[in-house]
Order: structure tokens, then C-alpha cells, then sequence
């Protein structure tokens, strides 16, 4: 009744109730998937380790999340090649006091419970459930590492004890089509969760808009308990996949109260007449057009938002640099974004991407492309439409973007006719920590 009478208080449920919510809430993130759709990038390094944005790793964006919605008790859970993203989270998020109960818990699968490796994204949690009951949480939110948004968890939790749920699950409005590639949520008008369809090839409806569906963003809360007895009743069920969105999820619809949280109403910076902005980078196609969108004059994606900042590893680097003012060799970038310690030396960037320590020598061009962090392009290059990942040393006059079918010969060439160039495609520096 308590917080019933908060949630309905003008004057405190923005501030003091959601504040108090988020303190009582540990996120558990789920970050231990390849993202195989990303094909050669994440060889040696998992999905969410994967740079983005030009300073960014994808994981950043869900941390910062949690970070600036008051939900200071993370659990990272890891697996597949992690040692990048381990590193990467012991630079850059160690900033996190544990005089205060705050902390980010690095979750190796550790075989805790028998011998057995995660074995779904429901067996992570189950297998971390003493971490959690050591802080006895009233609510856990479950994330997704590998998604580009921006959210205010706490939206999302007021919302769910204001409905007295015993699990949400947060989802965004997609063309119903498009939604054959997620979990589907079809709700009644109270936003009570009537069904979830893991990839269904004919996706349901939203109630009186037939040409868009509910897509499941791999983000739910849970009441604490109510979670801890659907993961041991999870674990002891018999040909389980232990998976929130094939097992878990269908269970609690027809029994409990499972509710949608609509991601509008939490997204944070989007415009108006937009929709929230939300971006699964799942394949190559779409990387590298969710990084050539940031290049816009106003991208729909702001990463220059004091308000709500996405936090990282900060090296300590140079300025960017552009140096000789010649014809044909002028250094220069337009309608795009650089880095520190880039050195534009008598080339020109358009419309790209580049991260740290990009080296472009003279008369190389770089054209509507992706430039990972410790790239030398060679002089006289000439790149379009790429993705040039890590440590790559791009041979002086060397065409990359021109002639699919002759890239295919060394590199890979996407449906959208985006290639992907990786050391090991050149022969270059292999196994390395990404």
C-alpha cells in the first residue's frame, strides 16, 4: 500500500520511490554470446566486447544504462572468449565504490553448480543465484549486452510495481514482418502479457494495429524470489533448454502476472515524431549502418548528451590530427567522425568512422567506412564501404570497396555489400586480444 500511495504521489514518484527502487535492484547482464550473425568481428572477441561508436564497446551502452538509472550492483556474466571484455571492464568500470554497495561482479561460467558450462541464458542466473541472494535484492533486472539504446531502468520498475507484476518484460513496437527475428509479445489492452512466441514466422499483432507487433528487447524484471523459484523450478525440469525466452517467459504468461513495459516510455533522447531508438547490431549490415548513422548531422543516436553520458575505458590519447594542404593531398575529414591519436596525413576521410590510433597515409581515401581502433591505411588506398577491423595494416595502394566480386576473393563481402576486412584475411598479427 505503501508504494501504491508513492506511485500515485506526484511529488515523489519520479524521485524518492524510483530512487529507492533502483537501490533495491541488482542488474544481471547477460554477456557471454558470439553474435555469430557478425561473421569474422567476433572471432576472437565476444558480441558485446565488439567496438562501437568510435570509443564505445556495445556493452557500454547497457552498463551506462544502469549506471545512470541508480542501479549500482551489477552482475556481468560471461563466456565465449572473454578476455577483451574482462580487460576492458576492469579499466574502464572500476570506478564503481563498494563502500557504497556498488559494484560490476565479472560472472565467468565457474561450473558452480556441476560441471557444466552456462547453458542458457536462464542457467547464467540460476547458476549465479547465491552472488544475488548475498544481496538481497527485492528486484532483479535481467539485460541484454549486445543492444544499442538508451534507457531509464527505473521507468520500468516503478511501472512494474505499480501493476503489481510479478515479471515485465520490456519490448518495442517493429514492423510485424521484422519481427520474425525476435521474440513476439501479443498483449491485451491492459498490457497484460497474453502470449510469447520465440521468432515466430507469423508474428501476432498489436490490438488495432495489424501491420506492427511486439518485440521482446531481452530485458525483464522480476520480483526477487518470484525469480529465484522459476530458475530452480527451471533447472529441475527436464529437457529444458534453461532459456528466459523459450522457457521461462511461456511458463509465467498463463500462470502469473507478466506484463509489457512499453520501451517508449523509459527510451531516453529520442525526439519527437521519432521512434525510440533502439538498434540490434547483429550482422555486419547492420554495424555498419547503425555507425554510419552517428556521421548524420544530427544523428537519431546522441552521444553528446551531458544528461544521460555513456561511460567507457578513456585512453589517454593525443588530439586527432590533419596535416598538408596541397592538391590531391589535402588532410582532411567531412561528414565524419575521428578519434584521438588519429593522424589524417594528406588524405581524405568522407562519411566514416574512425576509432583510436587510425593512421591514414598520403593520398589514401576512405569512403563511407568503419575504421577500428590501430589501423594503418597505406598510402594510396582506397576504401568504401567497409569494415576494417582491429590492428589491420591496409598495404599501400591496396582497393577495397570497389569490386565485390573481387573482394570476395580475400574478404567477405555482406548482403548489403559491406566488406569486412580482418587481420587474418591479410595474414597479419593472428590471435590476438581484441
Amino acid at each position: 500500500m505503501q508504494n501504491e500511495l508513492l506511485l500515485n504521489d506526484p511529488n515523489t514518484s519520479h524521485g524518492r520511490f524510483v530512487s529507492q527502487l533502483t537501490r533495491d535492484t541488482i542488474g544481471f547482464v547477460l554477456a557471454g554470446g558470439r553474435g555469430s550473425r557478425l561473421m569474422q568481428l567476433t572471432d576472437w572477441r565476444s558480441k558485446p566486447a565488439v567496438p562501437f561508436g568510435g570509443k564505445f564497446r556495445i556493452l557500454d551502452f547497457t552498463l551506462s544504462n544502469c549506471v545512470n538509472s541508480g542501479i549500482r550492483r551489477i552482475g556481468v556474466a560471461t563466456q565465449y572468449k572473454a578476455q577483451s571484455l574482462i580487460r576492458h571492464l576492469q579499466r574502464g568500470w572500476s570506478f564503481l565504490d563498494g563502500r557504497f554497495r556498488e559494484a560490476i561482479d565479472l560472472l565467468p561460467a565457474q561450473q558452480q553448480i556441476n560441471e557444466d558450462w552456462y547453458l542458457g541464458t536462464a542457467n547464467a542466473v540460476f547458476q549465479n543465484m547465491s552472488l544475488m541472494r548475498r544481496n538481497a535484492p527485492r528486484y532483479v533486472i535481467i539485460l541484454s549486452g549486445d543492444h544499442i539504446y538508451k534507457m531509464d531502468y527505473g521507468k520500468m520498475l516503478a511501472q512494474h510495481v505499480q501493476r503489481g507484476a510479478d515479471m515485465s518484460v520490456a519490448c518495442v513496437d517493429v514492423p510485424r514482418m521484422e519481427a520474425r527475428d525476435f521474440g513476439v509479445i501479443h498483449i491485451d489492452e491492459s498490457h497484460r502479457i497474453l502470449s510469447f512466441v520465440e521468432k515466430p514466422q507469423d508474428p501476432p499483432a498489436i490490438p488495432g494495429r495489424p501491420d506492427r507487433a511486439l518485440a521482446s528487447m531481452g530485458i525483464y524484471v522480476f520480483n526477487a524470489e518470484f525469480l529465484y523459484e522459476q530458475l530452480i523450478r527451471d533447472a529441475d525440469t527436464p529437457g529444458s533448454s534453461h532459456d528466459f525466452g523459450k522457457d521461462i517467459i511461456p511458463h509465467c504468461v498463463s500462470r502469473y502476472n507478466v506484463f509489457a513495459h512499453d520501451f517508449a516510455g523509459s527510451c531516453v533522447g529520442s525526439r519527437p515524431g521519432e521512434d525510440p531508438y533502439w538498434r540490434d547490431v547483429g550482422t555486419i549490415d547492420a554495424y555498419w549502418e547503425a555507425n554510419m548513422e552517428l556521421t548524420k548531422v544530427t544523428p537519431e543516436l546522441d552521444l553528446y548528451d551531458q544528461d544521460w553520458p555513456i561511460w567507457t575505458y578513456q585512453e589517454q590519447q593525443p588530439p586527432a590530427k590533419f596535416v598538408f594542404d596541397a592538391d590531391g593531398r589535402r588532410g582532411m575529414a567531412i561528414d565524419s567522425l575521428v578519434s584521438g591519436g588519429d593522424i589524417i596525413s594528406g588524405a581524405a576521410v568522407h562519411r566514416s568512422l574512425l576509432f583510436s590510433n587510425v593512421h591514414v597515409h598520403s593520398y589514401a581515401t576512405v569512403e563511407d567506412s568503419v575504421i577500428l581502433p590501430k589501423v594503418d591505411i597505406g598510402e594510396g588506398a582506397k576504401l568504401r564501404k567497409t569494415v576494417i577491423d582491429k590492428n589491420c595494416r591496409i598495404p599501400a595502394g591496396m582497393v577495397i570497396g570497389y569490386d565485390p566480386e573481387e573482394d570476395k576473393k580475400r574478404f567477405y563481402v555482406s548482403e548489403g555489400g559491406v566488406t569486412l576486412v580482418t587481420p587474418d584475411m591479410l595474414g597479419q598479427q593472428l590471435h590476438q586480444i581484441r
